[in-house]
């Protein structure tokens, strides 16, 4: 008999552990298949809701927020690469040369998941961010990107020329902050366990063998 898990997995599209953190995720669920049944939710964070239009640069972002010099963003841009080459995912970070506003994709990335498509959607623009340097703040690219993730791109940019759900993802946002979550990826299972930060697959298959045994709790 297959056990249900339900996942929400808090995250932003311009962040490279959490693009890490889904692809190995991704596997883990296929690995599982038969054993645990997954009900997959991608939940909204802004690494940076301040960002201004234009975006800021990649490298100086890292040195001004983080305090890092230029060899440690370097160094640790080639830690994330290999570790995305190791599970699948192809980092090209020398056309992912700025940090953008996310805001427009979390409310098409709410949208999408009424119509069945935010999975899809999400893989697209971790895909278009990291590996083909696109804007995910420019609204003509997320039209696009929903297209190619299966969503009508009429009504995506209906929802992006609006202010529609961004309501609810700023109090989703909000819900996550006050309770904790400052960091992401981050992991929810079944609204009781929290898993923060990138695991392995491995790593996740036994989170989700596990929480498929445990008993819920009254």
């Amino acid at each position: 008999m297959t056990s249900t898990v339900s996942i929400d997995f808090v995250s932003d599209v311009v962040c490279p552990w959490c693009a890490l953190g889904a692809t190995a995720l991704e596997q883990a669920i296929k690995n599982v298949a038969g054993e645990v049944s997954v009900e997959l939710t991608y939940k909204p964070f802004e690494l940076n809701p301040d960002m201004p239009a234009e975006g800021e640069d990649a490298v100086q972002h890292m040195i001004r927020k983080y305090g890092r010099s230029a060899e440690e963003v370097t160094a640790r841009n080639q830690m994330v690469i290999a570790r995305g080459q190791a599970i699948g995912f192809r980092f090209d970070l020398e056309k992912r040369s700025h940090f953008y506003n996310t805001f427009d994709a979390h409310r098409l990335l709410y949208w999408a998941l009424q119509e069945g498509r935010q999975i899809e959607l999400k893989k697209v623009l971790f895909a278009a961010y990291f590996t083909d340097g696109q804007n995910p703040s420019d609204r003509q690219t997320l039209v696009r990107l929903a297209a190619n993730a299966g969503l009508n791109s009429a009504r995506a940019l209906e929802v992006l020329a609006s202010e529609v759900f961004a309501k609810e993802v700023l109090e989703l946002e909000k819900f996550y902050r006050q309770r904790g979550i400052t960091s992401v990826p981050a992991m929810i299972l079944d609204g009781r366990q929290l898993v923060s930060g990138a695991q392995s697959i491995e790593d996740y298959e036994k989170i989700l063998r596990h929480m498929a045994q445990a008993p819920a709790q009254a």
